[in-house]
Parts: structure tokens; sequence; C-alpha cells
């Protein structure tokens, strides 16, 4: 599991090929893991929830301090670090659906735009939905199955 967990982080920019559901199910379990540690870890040192009082009150600069003090400055870096393998397992595994990696692109730009913003609980579904389906058995324009590399067709 921990090689699983592990491989996009080997294939840190690589937008290349397909990835299994086991590889992207496993490294946002691993992004799940840390991010709750390091939130535990920025709640032990001492940061409270006040802050949250301040940044309605006005007060933006309470948020800057909370992330990048102690503990959230950790949490920054993590986020980007673990920016572009994100971003990279989400297109490989888009690949493995036979889909253009393209489209994440596309999901992105719906919770941008403050209208079709509404929209967004949908498209979280449907990209949720599309990471959940299996891969195209067999090769595709992207690459072998990565279930079963060596089952491609030698003579067709």
């Amino acid at each position: 599991m921990i090689e699983w967990m592990l491989m996009p982080l080997r294939r840190y920019a690589d937008f290349d090929g397909r990835s299994r559901r086991l590889e992207y199910w496993s490294f946002t379990l691993l992004n799940f893991v840390i991010a709750i540690l390091l939130l535990v870890a920025m709640f032990a040192m001492g940061t409270s929830l006040g802050v949250f009082a301040d940044i309605e009150a006005g007060n933006m600069s309470a948020l800057f301090g909370w992330f990048l003090g102690g503990f959230g400055l950790v949490f920054v870096i993590w986020w980007l670090a673990f920016l572009i393998p994100n971003i990279a397992v989400s297109v490989r595994r888009l690949h493995d659906r036979n889909m253009s990696g393209w489209w994440y692109l596309g999901f992105i730009a719906i919770n941008l735009i403050p209208i079709v913003n509404l929209l967004s609980p949908i498209a979280g579904i449907a990209f949720l939905v599309l990471m959940l389906l299996p891969g195209t058995p067999g090769p595709n324009q992207y690459g072998p199955d990565p279930k079963d590399p060596t089952g491609a067709d030698v003579f067709l």
C-alpha cells in the first residue's frame, strides 16, 4: 500500500500514461492523513479557532498569521509540494478513463467562475464519479493498461 501511496511522488511531474484507481486513492489517502496530522499539530501548538472571529471582523492579516506561522507554514509548504503530483495523478487517472487531461482544467475552471460556481457541487460529484470508475480495459491512446501492461495485443 505504501508503494502505491508514494508512486505519484516518484512520477512527480509525469502527465503521460495512465494511473490505476489504487494509485490515485492511495495518494489521496496519504494527502488526507498528512493534512489531518498537520492540522492536529497546528492546534496542539496553540493555534486557536479564535482567528476566524478576527477574520469575520475584517482583520484579514489574522488569516495570514495563522497560515504563515509555525505549523501553518509547514502546511502551506506541504500543499505547494504536493500540488504538482496531485494534478499529475489526476490527469493520469483521466487518461486511464480514455479522457484528455484537459478535462481536469475544465473542472477547475467551473469552480473558479462565480456564477457557474453554483454548479460546483455537481462538477465535484462528476469528478468523484470519474475517479471511482474503472479504467478502460486494454491499451488506449494514452498507453497500456496499468492493471495488465503485458496484456496488449501483439498480433492484431
